[in-house]
């Protein structure tokens, strides 16, 4: 069990249902509509709840971020990767949109991913994929900064990340790895395919191992002489771009 902390986490877990919940703390001095809403679906749930006072969340949470609400929850359930794929080939018949995987080669900073997993969700992606080793993992922290969007994601933990690019790639799916010296421009790209975006880590971008087995290499143009983008923001970058060509697609 963790201690999930921060009103969107805990009322998205809620909502998402795939956490055992076993108990909920809430400020004994705070109110509001938000802090209701997590009260009325406890109620709802026959979860136990608490009121504490605040210094008690922040013992609690490790942080006085807690917005005045903890839960103690299961650790996040991560899908195998042939479920993944097993669930989109069972979407439905008139699934009009080809699938897009989001790989993420060792990104290590919480914020980082927190941020990715907020952008993936909110631009439809159909699931994410990190390595076991030097990666960040599905933490309260990670949840927090995702606003909550980490209780909604199909994430996969691969042992090893370029056997899972090979089997997506079997899959019939097209590996665009982000590469800042990356042959193809952004914006010249079709992303209306079966497709896996891979963004690299902070320090060192993509692993040569990882870069060798992508498909190809998408660079992202800029101007000025600074370093190349921070990667959750070029991540963000390259899947909206993809969620604009297939919303033209599928408006054509």
């Amino acid at each position: 069990m963790e201690i999930l902390y921060g009103h969107h986490p805990v009322k998205e877990a809620l909502r998402a249902g795939k956490r055992t919940i076993a108990e909920i703390w809430l400020a004994h001095d705070k109110s509001s509509p938000r802090l209701n809403q997590v009260e009325e679906r406890a109620h709802a749930n026959d979860i136990a709840l608490t009121r504490v006072s605040s210094a008690r969340l922040t013992a609690l949470a490790g942080s006085e971020r807690h917005q005045g609400v903890c839960a103690r929850v299961s650790g996040f359930p991560y899908i195998g990767l042939d479920d993944l794929m097993k669930d989109k080939k069972e979407a439905p018949a008139d699934r009009s949109l080809p699938v897009c995987l989001l790989l993420l080669d060792s990104i290590q900073d919480p914020h980082n991913l927190g941020a990715l997993i907020r952008t993936a969700y909110c631009a439809g992606i159909d699931g994410l994929v990190i390595p076991k080793d030097r990666s960040a993992a599905a933490s309260p922290d990670v949840s927090r900064i995702s606003a909550g969007a980490l209780e909604h994601t199909r994430l996969t933990r691969a042992t090893n990340l370029v056997k899972a690019i090979s089997a997506l790639k079997s899959e019939g799916l097209w590996v665009a790895g982000l590469d800042r010296d990356g042959g193809d421009t952004l914006f010249s790209m079709d992303f209306t395919v079966p497709l896996a975006i891979v963004v690299g880590s902070e320090e060192k971008g993509l692993r040569p191992l990882v870069k060798k087995n992508c498909d190809m290499l998408v660079n992202i143009p800029q101007v000025g002489d600074v370093d190349s983008l921070n990667a959750s923001v070029a991540g963000g970058v390259v899947m909206y771009e993809v969620f604009r060509q297939r919303q033209v697609a599928g408006s054509a």
